[in-house]
């Protein structure tokens, strides 16, 4: 199969998308969800020491990376909308997301 080209539309889309600041902090999710720094690990696919790090004061605070932070929010949106997502579009996103 050959690779479509990119329309302006399409390039318009892809800038937005990637100028998006979409972001959510571990701590806004933590304050928002009931959840461990073991389910927080999980979604940003990181370690424990890693999400535990997030949490701390001082020296041994690490700040979580965009991408973390886009982990999150996507996650945040779909716990909120998951009702008015269409299945068919959830399983375009994840396949087996429309089946709940």
């Amino acid at each position: 199969m050959k690779p479509r080209p990119i329309t302006e539309r399409e390039q318009a889309l892809i800038d937005l998308y990637g100028y998006c600041q979409l972001g959510m902090t571990p701590q806004q999710f933590y304050a928002k969800w009931l959840v461990n720094h073991e389910t927080m690990a999980f979604i940003c696919s990181r370690s424990m020491s890693t999400v535990d790090s997030w949490f701390r004061r001082g020296g041994n605070y690490r700040r979580p990376q965009p991408r973390d932070l886009r982990h999150l929010a996507v996650v945040d949106f779909v716990l909120e909308h998951y009702e008015e997502i269409p299945p068919e579009l959830l399983n375009v996103l994840c396949p087996g997301f429309g089946n709940f």
